[in-house]
This record gives C-alpha cells, structure tokens and sequence, in this order.
C-alpha cells in the first residue's frame, strides 16, 4: 500500500480541500436564501422589514443592488450585467489559482471567496440584485445586512491574508540552496 492512502482513497490535495470550501460555502448560501426567501416567505416582505430574533441580532430583508455590503451598487440592467461580468471574470481567474495552489490556507480562503461569489451571482442573475438578511447591533452600533456568501467571501479573504503574512518566505528546501558559502 502507498503511504498516505488507506482503504484505497487517497487523501484530498490542496485543490481538493479548496473545492469542497467552495462547494459548501456555495450550497451553505443558497440553502439560506431559498429558506429565508421561500420557506419563511421573505420575498413577499417589503424591502428593509425585519424580524427581531435576539436583542443582538434581526432578520432584515434588503435587496442588495451591489457587491459585499452594497458597495458599488448597480445602476439599472447595464450596471447588473457589469457587475455579473466582472463576479465571472473573478471567479475564473480565482479559479485558475485555486487550481495551482499548494498550501491549504491559501486554498481553503479562494475555494470560500470562490463559492461566496458564484452564490451572489445566482442571486443577481435570478433576481437582478443580491438577496441580504442577517443583521447584528450592539449599543447603537451595527454591521450591515449580509448573506452567508458575504461571510465566506470575508473569511476567504483572512485566510488569504493569512497565507500571505504569516506563512514562512522560504521553506526549508529554499534555505538548503542558500546556507554555507555562495558558489559563484
């Protein structure tokens, strides 16, 4: 038997781990929003109605014409479609260095920012705008209304933080080429 596979399964790969974040980020989102919009019947309720849930925390409907936490919002069908081009076009270039990746923090954070944007590109290509819920305040302070795919988006994006700032410049077969004296 080859090291590292048991009962004839090989362990998943860098990439493999990137998917499936990206796979559950994806169904994780879509999940909530055909409950919130069908099961709960959101979708009927007029833009900016809530539901209290705790003293923290509402279910608020909003339409989100933009991207992440209504920046740049889209202005009529032109803007939509901008907005729907330019989430294609990050999502395939994402793609591409989720495929290349070699390091787990680096691929689990472009399989989350992955799965976040297609799941609000389903959403902006089925109803022209991004559907938000959840909302959280504290004393008088409160965050914007978002979806699940905004908070795997801004996971996504610590971890590739993460990858980048905190993981060693050069490994130890960098430093083996590089220790004693230099050879001309």
């Amino acid at each position: 038997m080859r090291p590292g596979i048991r009962n004839g399964t090989a362990p998943l790969s860098e990439r493999d781990w990137g998917l499936l974040s990206a796979v559950t980020a994806l169904v994780l989102d879509q999940a909530t929003k055909l409950l919130m919009l069908y099961g709960f019947n959101f979708r009927a309720m007029a833009p900016g109605s809530s539901v209290d849930v705790l003293p923290f925390f509402n279910l608020v409907m909003v339409w989100n014409p933009g991207v992440s936490y209504g920046l740049f919002p889209a202005r009529g069908p032109w803007g939509t479609a901008f907005l729907a081009l330019f989430s294609i076009t990050a999502i395939l270039g994402l793609g591409w260095w989720l495929w290349n990746a070699r390091r787990r923090p680096l691929a689990l954070g472009l399989g989350l920012v992955i799965g976040g944007a297609v799941g609000n590109l389903i959403d902006r290509l089925v109803y022209g705008k991004v559907a938000d819920f959840f909302h959280f305040y504290i004393h008088g302070y409160d965050w914007y209304v978002f979806n699940i795919a905004d908070c795997a988006i801004t996971f996504g994006v610590g971890a590739l933080l993460y990858d980048a700032l905190l993981r060693p410049e050069h490994g130890p077969a960098d430093r083996e080429g590089t220790s004693g004296s230099q050879q001309c």
